[in-house]
Formats: C-alpha cells, structure tokens, sequence
C-alpha cells in the first residue's frame, strides 16, 4: 500500500473535504495528537464550513530525540494529512467518525530548521498562534539567552519569534497575533504573556517592542476539553487496510470537544467558528467553565473511581453500566455539586448529561488505577471546592462527597511501602497507590490505625487540605462510620446507602 498523500488520497476514492492549498495563516507550537484532533480539526472544519482558507504550520517546540521516529518527517512525507477518528456517543447514538484532515502545511523542528521557524514571522498572512507544549511548558527561566537559537523554553522562542515579527511589520498596525494557550494551567495565556514581557526586558530589547507584545498581540486564556487517544495501535493496520493507504499519524479522540477562548468579541468575526457550528465559545471570561468541567467531570471521576475500584471495577465505562455506582456518580453531580456553582443550572445540567455520554465510551478503556494516581491533590482541586460550597450553603454535610473522602482514605490504606509506590490490597489481590512520597510515607505511617484515629489524622492534615478538616461539624464522625461500613460490608453498600 502507498503512504498517504494529496496523490493516494485521490486514487483512494476519498470523497471528504480537502484543501489543498491556502495561505499559511496559522503557526502552531506542537505537533503532538491532542492538538491535531483539537485544534486542527476545528481549522479543518471551519475552512470547510465557513471559507477560513488556512493553512497551519506546525512546530516542535522540542529537539530531535535520537532514534525516536521523526514526527516532522512523516507528517512532511504525507503533505500534512493525517486521517482522524472521532468515537464515542453522542444524543444517546454510537458515533464513529473518520476525517481526513488537510489543513497543515508543513512541520518544523524549533531546533534543525530554527531559521525557517523564524522565516515564518515575515510571512505577512499569519495571524494567529497556538500553542500547547505541556503544563510544564509555559515556565520563565532566566537562564534563557536571546542569542540561543533557539530558547530552550517556549515563552523565550515565542518571545524570539515576536522579536522577529516587530523587526519586520512593527510600525504596521495589525500585524501582531492572536495567541491561543492550550496547556493546562491556570489563565494560561495571561501567564504566558508575562513570561513574554519578562524575556523582552531581560534581554534589553526595547520599550517599544513590549508596547507592541501588549497593544497588537493578544493572548487568549483558553480551556481545552476533548480526550485524545491518539495513535491506535492495536487497530492502525486494520484501519488502513480499510482505508487503503498508511496514515504513520492516525489520530483518534473522543467526539465530544469544547473549547472556551477568553478574548474580546472582535474575534467572532476573525475566528468564524460560530457560522462553522462548532463548540467553541468566545467569551470575556473563561473561568466559570473551567470550574464547571474541573467541579463536574474531574470531580465525578475523583469522588467514584477510587470507590468503584474497591468495589470490584476496573474500567470508567464498566462502572456507568452498573446502576448503583452511576446512581451514586449522578447524586453527587445533580445534588452535591452543580448547586455550588454559578453557570444557569440547564447549561450545568446539559454539560453533567455529557460527561455521563463520556464515561459510556465504547472506544476508550479508562482504567480506574490510571485515573487514581495522585489522588490526594486531586480531591483537593477537585472535589473539596464543591465540599466546603455545599456546606457553606446548607450547613450540612453532602452525603456522596463525604463518602468519596472515606473511599479515598480506604483506597490509600496500604499494607507496605515501596520504591514503586505504596501497595493495598482489594480482598486478596494487591494495586500499587502513586502519590507524592511524603503523602504516601503518612499513610504508611498510619497503616495500624484504627478508622477513627485514620480519620482524625487525615482530616487534621492541613499539608494535605491547606485547612483542618475536623473543624467541619461532625465530618471527622461521618468519615469515621463511612469507612466502618467500608470495612464490614466495602464501598459498594456505602454508595448504595448514599442512594
């Protein structure tokens, strides 16, 4: 079989969208799958549905690993296309979608072809940037020289790139970017821009270049929501069996995708996401919808799956087929948590009945143990806020919740402590607990408590909480009597009590 190409693609009989040739309005930073099965598919689509006519460029923010495949070089050798699955449920149907997406030009390493990288900030069409290279990726270190070719952090090779851009259009209004930050941190784009104003002014570059970073370039906080599976490996020669060509970079991700763009409303018009029907919302805030999928589908996930795993599960999607651990899910979304935020209740219920359509993924096994690592901080971030909302609210305890924190404390009851980690046990069979090794030596610490001195001593952990959880009235009692029926009958009762 040929590789896949603009040539194969025709002799294939593929009869979708294509694009062959447009200007090259789009520099993105990362090539990897979530970003080709987010992103640029919605490029794809709106040069489809709305006559965006752009093409994108991708760039690696990272060297060539030696003997790694080159990623720049296959997705070069297939003209930029890559075929990409979509697959889950949607409105209560089964969707397996396939796309052949042809919206990227070409990809670039930052490191071997940094000159044509930088070519790219002469390129009068270009216009917007998009980025996602990692939580770790938007970072200041001032060991970063403007002289490096390129910086080794990506706000510093940004911070080059718009250099370049302001030595070449600087005193033409409009020139400048619309920068959309996809990582997953907190106002990613805000954090990025300032590690841009702090590179310019360590390297003495110019008042006048960071009036322009500020006046023409904007920065867009972002929230991304889709899960990208990526390459699949089990199924990609039957798939291009089917498809009658090798795709090296299939891509796959489940169908369901959000994605919320802090920026001013002008970019409607820039952007046309709307006219292309996608779910993409343009808005001066994107924070409420951040907590809205960190407090619902995070949330679900960290105050079920720890208790569904000592319960005898072991797949998200198995777990929404027993009604009793989706019942208690659905409590502790619908009573427990949308309460405690502020988007209207039919968006907050809409965007719950989605995740449960998520979690029934028949193309995805999410394994309950991968979603338990580094549980603690998790229910921090993720639960507690809607804890101490809903306690605020009604001065009572949210039944599910406490009951999540008593299966969080179960799960992490190990029996010994090693390198790889702190191992329980779920009746005779042993799982591997990974946390931060201090949290981890606590537990281990506490193995021969008894419930109510387990209890006290996690809820009192104010390293753990940032605040002692034993002054909550009677939450340390709850817990205490939550993991005594754990012990007596296990998790499964206890969530059939919350019911």
């Amino acid at each position: 079989m040929k590789h896949l190409c603009y040539q194969t693609l025709e002799e294939s009989g593929y009869d979708g969208y294509v694009l062959k040739d447009a200007p090259e309005r789009v520099l993105q930073f990362g090539e990897g799958n979530f970003l080709r099965a987010f992103v640029d598919y919605f490029i794809d689509m709106m040069n489809e549905k709305a006559g965006f006519n752009s093409k994108v460029v991708l760039v690696q923010p990272i060297a060539p690993i030696p003997g790694a495949m080159d990623l720049a070089k296959v997705i070069n050798d297939q003209e930029g296309l890559y075929t990409l699955y979509l697959r889950g449920f949607e409105n209560g149907q089964k969707v397996n979608a396939k796309r052949v997406i042809s919206c990227v030009s070409r990809c670039l390493n930052s490191y071997t072809d940094y000159d044509a990288v930088m070519a790219c900030a002469e390129n009068p069409d270009l216009r917007y940037i998009a980025c996602n290279t990692t939580e770790a990726g938007i970072a200041y270190d001032p060991a970063c020289q403007f002289t490096d070719t390129p910086a080794a952090t990506y706000p510093g090779k940004l911070t080059q790139f718009l250099y370049k851009r302001f030595q070449a259009f600087g005193k033409e209004p409009g020139k400048g970017f619309v920068i959309l930050a996809c990582e997953l941190i907190d106002n990613n784009g805000k954090e990025l821009e300032k590690c841009v104003v702090k590179y310019a002014q360590q390297w003495e570059l110019g008042e006048e270049f960071i009036n322009w970073i500020q006046a023409e370039n904007i920065f867009c906080s972002t929230l991304v929501d889709r899960i990208v599976t990526g390459y699949p490996r089990s199924e990609a020669d039957a798939l291009n069996q089917e498809n009658g060509y090798i795709d090296q970079v299939l891509d796959t991700g489940e169908v369901f995708g959000f994605w919320v763009i802090e920026g001013p409303q002008s970019l409607k018009k820039e952007l046309p996401f709307e006219e292309a029907g996608l779910p993409v919302l343009i808005t001066d805030d994107h924070k409420p919808y951040k907590q809205r999928k960190v407090r619902i589908l995070n949330g679900a996930h960290t105050s079920m799956v720890l208790g569904a795993y000592l319960a005898g599960q072991n797949i998200v999607r198995n777990c929404m087929e027993d009604e009793v651990i989706q019942g208690f899910m659905n409590k502790t979304i619908y009573d427990e948590i949308i309460p405690t935020l502020t988007l209207p209740k039919d968006e907050l219920e809409g965007f719950a009945h989605s995740v449960t359509e998520r979690f029934k993924n028949p193309f995805i096994d999410h394994a309950l143990l991968a979603i338990s690592l580094n549980s603690t901080s998790k229910w921090k971030a993720r639960v507690m806020p809607s804890f101490l909302g809903y306690v605020k609210n009604t001065n009572t305890l949210p039944k599910c919740i406490t009951a999540s924190f008593a299966f969080y404390i179960a799960f992490y009851k190990g029996v010994r402590l090693e390198d790889s980690g702190l191992i329980g046990m779920r009746g005779e069979e042993e799982y591997t607990i990974h946390d931060d090794r201090d949290i981890l030596e606590f537990y281990d610490a506490h193995k021969n408590d008894s419930n109510a001195e387990l209890a006290h001593a996690v809820c009192s952990n104010v390293d753990f909480w940032g605040q002692d959880l034993t002054e909550i009235a009677g939450f340390e009692s709850a817990v205490t009597k939550c993991l005594d029926k754990i012990d007596r009958e296990g998790t499964y009762a206890v969530m059939k009590d919350c019911l």
